[in-house]
């Protein structure tokens, strides 16, 4: 009969830190659906990760990559967070248990994290958008913002900015280029 080995417990994984695979979680995001659009049309304040209530048939959907985020929006009613308009298509596969497309879903935050954000969005200019949908750890998350609407002079100066980076970004690998001799 074989003796079990001594294992330091600072050598021991920490319980929970694997998945149901057995496999060690990476924490790596696989993502499903991004809102670009927000990002132009709003100045980012905060940036939050929520977790999301979900059917089976929009998980699997999810898994398909198909889900779009352009219309979406987030209102804080009843102490709650809710996701709207976020467009997650029919399962190809799915029966009549089939989800509706265009349904609220509730978001999955922490009581300071709600009340912070429902105070924040009902300053004037204020308002909380969807930024991205991904799964983490084979959990579906969503990322939201707070935001403030930007003016349309504001979208130009970013627009400029993004431009006058880029140049100089070419200009720069085209001197480096040009001192290698290629």
């Amino acid at each position: 009969m074989a003796k079990a080995m001594y294992v330091p417990k600072e050598s021991q994984q920490k319980q929970g830190s694997q998945g149901a695979s057995g496999r060690p979680r990476d924490g790596k995001r696989k993502m499903v659906a991004q809102n670009k659009k927000a990002r132009h049309d709003y100045a980012i304040i905060d940036t939050y990760e929520a977790g999301l209530v979900l059917t089976g048939t929009e998980v699997k959907s999810l898994r398909q990559g198909r889900a779009s985020l352009a219309d979406g929006f987030v209102q804080i009613d009843g102490g709650e967070a809710w996701l709207h308009n976020a467009h997650i298509p029919e399962y190809s596969q799915g029966t009549w248990t089939n989800h509706t497309v265009r349904r609220k879903r509730k978001l999955l935050l922490h009581r300071e994290e709600i009340d912070k954000l429902a105070s924040k969005s009902e300053e004037t200019g204020h308002t909380i958008v969807p930024l991205a949908l991904y799964f983490k750890d084979g959990r579906a998350k969503a990322e939201i913002a707070l935001a403030r609407g930007k003016k349309e002079y504001d979208k130009r100066q970013t627009l400029r900015e993004k431009q006058d980076r880029r140049e100089s970004d070419r200009a720069i690998a085209a001197a480096k280029r040009k001192q290698r001799g290629e």
